[in-house]
């Protein structure tokens, strides 16, 4: 166990994760901040404008539900959480890091929703949201799959994608 703990913290303290001669992107070795967002192709925007606007919308129903109290929380977490654990330790926010977060923090309320399924079993506003934002998760995870093994192909020294 000591030795795992040990790897771990000698994969996330790679002198990878430190360089700073990173382009700006959203390609999963590009550094991901606001003029990544702002450059970004249309497309890409408009996707990230209803990605948001799904998980928002889950606010409405964190009151009485608690998949998306999981759903909405995951969201949060995982955009205050890399915005913080990265500056703490001074990490370059490459999409793909962003990538593996939204595999970490999303992943709870995904499998809430998937082995729950309110958008099959519930009628209402609440499974209509479930539906959107199950199909938002997975089609946000199929690209995030990709980049997060990426980036921790690159973090590790592995080099088995490049």
């Amino acid at each position: 166990m000591k030795n795992t703990v040990i790897g771990v913290g000698l994969l996330f303290c790679s002198s990878a994760l430190f360089a700073a001669d990173y382009e700006v992107g959203h390609q999963a070795l590009q550094e991901w901040n606001s003029d990544a967002m702002n450059n970004a192709p249309a497309p890409l925007r408009i996707w990230l404008l209803v990605m948001v606007s799904c998980f928002a919308a889950g606010l409405f129903f964190v009151g009485h539900r608690v998949i998306a109290r999981w759903v909405t929380g995951g969201f949060v977490v995982a955009f205050v959480g890399s915005g913080l654990f990265s500056s703490a330790l001074g990490i370059v926010p490459l999409s793909g890091y962003v990538a593996l977060v939204h595999l970490v923090c999303w992943s709870p309320g995904l499998y809430l929703l998937l082995t729950r399924r309110p958008f099959l079993n519930e009628k209402g506003v609440f499974a209509v949201w479930s539906g959107v934002i199950t199909l938002v998760i997975l089609i946000s995870f199929f690209f995030d799959i990709r980049d997060a093994s990426i980036y921790l192909d690159h973090v590790s020294g592995l080099n088995m994608f490049s």
